[in-house]
C-alpha cells in the first residue's frame, strides 16, 4: 500500500503510476546496472528513435545512471551495456553520484555551512578595473 501511495502521490519515488502502465504496456526490458536501476525501450520518440527509460531503484537521480549506460539511454551507443558485456577502461573511476544537497556535499573553507573560516587573501591578487 505504501507503494501505491508513493507512486500516486511522488514523482521522486521510482516510478509514477502513468510511467508504471506505459513501461507496462510499451516497455521492453533491456537491462539492469549494479545499482538495480531498470532499462528499457519501446515505441518512438518525436525524431524517430526508439524510446529508452529507466525506473530507479528508489529516488529518483539522474547522476545515479553510470557512464556505460548513459551512453545508451542518450542514443551515444546502439548497443546496451547488458548485451555487449561493457566493461570500464582501466582509466575510469568508478561512478559516483552527485552529492550536491546531501550531508557528503563538498563544503570549502569559508562556506556558510561550514564552521570553518576562509583562508586569507595573500595579496598576489590585482581585481581588473577598466581602462588598466
Amino acid at each position: 500500500m505504501k507503494t501505491f501511495l508513493l507512486q500516486f502521490f511522488t514523482w521522486w519515488n521510482s516510478q509514477t503510476l502513468g510511467t508504471r502502465f506505459h513501461t507496462w504496456r510499451f516497455g521492453k526490458r533491456v537491462g539492469e546496472d549494479e545499482a538495480g536501476n531498470v532499462y528499457y525501450e519501446g515505441g518512438i520518440d518525436s525524431e524517430g528513435r526508439t524510446r529508452r527509460w529507466v525506473i530507479y531503484r528508489d529516488y529518483s537521480e539522474a547522476s545515479k545512471i553510470p557512464p556505460g549506460w548513459h551512453g545508451w539511454i542518450h542514443h551515444r551507443v546502439d548497443a546496451a551495456p547488458s548485451s555487449e558485456g561493457y566493461k570500464p577502461r582501466e582509466w575510469q573511476k568508478p561512478h559516483q553520484a552527485n552529492p550536491t544537497g546531501t550531508p557528503l556535499a563538498y563544503r570549502p573553507k569559508g562556506s556558510i555551512l561550514t564552521n570553518q573560516h576562509r583562508p586569507q587573501v595573500t595579496g598576489d591578487y590585482d581585481a581588473w578595473t577598466p581602462g588598466s
